[in-house]
């Protein structure tokens, strides 16, 4: 198992910069990067630092939200994201791209939004393969969300053969039990989140409603209540040898030192394993 940065993780706090953020990659001895966007950079920019950190881009993450939408009018925007999407991931050198597969906020159905997902990734799986690029959804949080638990993720590659995942280990426990989640889907996956969170049972202020009726809040991996250990343990008897990024959604650290904490934090459990 490889540790990658999550441009996403550092990028959410003050005085992010991309040559800083692959300079704390180098400093921190991972095996690769997770561009989540490109910041207003070029893609070729982009690659240039990488190489010249001797990182590479691992894989390439945008969002076509329009995805969700009831009809391919309205969905067509989305694929065009896609499409262009997975061209930026051909200049990055990135083999994966991502699409989180966000509900839109009025969304109260996540079977009819999923179903809708599946329409768009129809669209572009051809234009991903012929790209030699892998398509990848994610399982994501929230009461309403299309992928949460791996028969979510199945439901879907059913209908798009092609289509691989994304596996987050915290997104997935607010669903179901996350090795289990894990060892169902794991023929499937490409790449991996690692995330935590604080769970409760009863509604608190600042606290969101899940899947499986709790509440959770984020939390820095290690810190929370996701059980990190045996997701490890399940990827390492199933032979799962990719990256895994190191995801934060919290503001209890900075940028620097969240990272360097799950970093330690999971190069230990790792080696436990």
């Amino acid at each position: 198992m490889k540790l990658s940065m999550m441009s996403y993780t550092l990028a959410r706090r003050p005085g992010f910069t991309l040559p800083g953020m692959f300079a704390m990659a180098k400093d921190l001895r991972l095996d690769g990067v997770d561009m989540v966007t490109l910041y207003d950079h070029p893609a070729r920019e982009i690659r240039t630092m990488a190489a010249d950190h001797d990182l590479p881009i691992v894989a390439y993450t945008f969002f076509a939200h329009e995805f969700a939408k009831d009809s391919d009018l309205e969905r067509q925007p989305g694929v065009d994201k896609a499409r262009a999407g997975i061209d930026t991931a051909v200049e990055l050198g990135a083999p994966v791209v991502m699409l989180p597969p966000a509900p839109p906020a009025d969304c109260r159905d996540a079977k009819r939004c999923r179903d809708n997902y599946i329409k768009g990734l129809q669209k572009i799986a051809d234009y991903a393969t012929q790209a030699k690029v892998i398509l990848t959804v994610e399982n994501f949080p929230g009461l309403y969300s299309p992928f949460v638990t791996a028969d979510d993720f199945l439901a879907a590659r059913a209908e798009v053969p092609s289509l691989m995942l994304t596996f987050d280990n915290g997104n997935a426990a607010s669903g179901e039990d996350v090795a289990a989640s894990f060892t169902k889907v794991a023929p499937y996956v490409a790449h991996a989140h690692f995330k935590d969170w604080k769970i409760r049972p009863d509604a608190a202020e600042g606290w969101r409603p899940m899947r499986d009726g709790r509440y959770y809040q984020a939390a820095l991996i290690g810190e929370g209540n996701i059980d990190q250990k045996a997701t490890v343990a399940a990827m390492k008897k199933a032979g799962y040898s990719k990256y895994i990024n190191i995801e934060y959604e919290g503001n209890d650290y900075s940028g620097d030192e969240a990272m360097r904490r799950a970093v330690g934090y999971l190069r230990h459990i790792i080696a436990e394993a």
